[in-house]
């Protein structure tokens, strides 16, 4: 079985919850779990894992809007860690990064080109939560086979986008999910995961079951079915 760890917690959102439940989406194609909320510890300390994923909201707030706000705390990403997830994708490894990973380790200017955005302060917004119609585009193997879906969540807008992303799913002309080879490794952002109501989705569970098997070069064939 694939390994995975979660890089989970932070504030204005429900992470034990949506951590938990992507670990169950994944573990439908065959990947197993490990959550933690110690990033920088697990980062440190963490054996040889197939897939690292984001699911956090940990950053240094440099803008308008402070930590404390939200019973938290700034959130610098230490030179440790972040060797150590430059050498998971230098080794193959894949990267997936949810919803407000694009808000995390706004210290450190490399995680915004390797993820392919960062939330800007006084830019970037969202509407309130509530359904959305995601459009799926292309014929990359993360979206063959699967068709547009509504949900319920957040669309973040005006993210700033790397030059050269090419957009797997939208919603309102915003880009919400995207895939790209990393180093010798392979990147997913996927903006979508606000709450639990996002994975209860069947579109979206499709979509991130073809997600991870794309970022375990596993063909798009092993989705579930339904």
């Amino acid at each position: 079985m694939a390994t995975n760890l979660i890089l989970s917690g932070g504030v204005a959102h429900d992470f034990p919850v949506t951590s938990a439940a992507l670990a169950e989406v994944m573990a439908e194609v065959g990947v197993e779990s490990t959550v933690t909320e110690d990033i920088a510890g697990a980062l440190r300390d963490h054996p040889a894992v197939d897939l690292i994923t984001v699911n956090a909201l940990r950053c240094c707030m440099d803008g308008g809007w402070s930590a404390s706000q939200e019973g938290g705390a700034a959130f610098r990403l230490p030179p440790v860690a972040r060797a150590a997830l430059l050498a998971h994708v230098e080794r193959g490894g894949g990267l997936l990064a949810m919803h407000s990973a694009a808000i995390c380790f706004d210290d450190w200017p490399h995680w915004r080109r390797m993820l392919g955005a960062a939330w800007r302060w006084g830019t970037s917004h969202h509407p309130p939560c509530g359904p959305a119609d995601i459009h799926l585009r292309g014929d990359h193997p993360i979206v063959s086979g699967l068709a547009d879906f509504t949900l319920t969540d957040e669309v973040y807008s005006d993210l700033s986008v790397v030059p050269g992303v090419v957009p797997l799913a939208s919603s309102k002309g915003e880009p919400l999910v995207w895939a790209q080879q990393l180093y010798r490794g392979r990147l997913v952002y996927d903006a979508l995961g606000h709450d639990a109501r996002s994975y209860e989705s069947p579109g979206h569970r499709a979509l991130i079951h073809s997600a991870t098997l794309w970022l375990l070069n596993r063909p798009p064939h092993e989705r579930p079915a339904g």
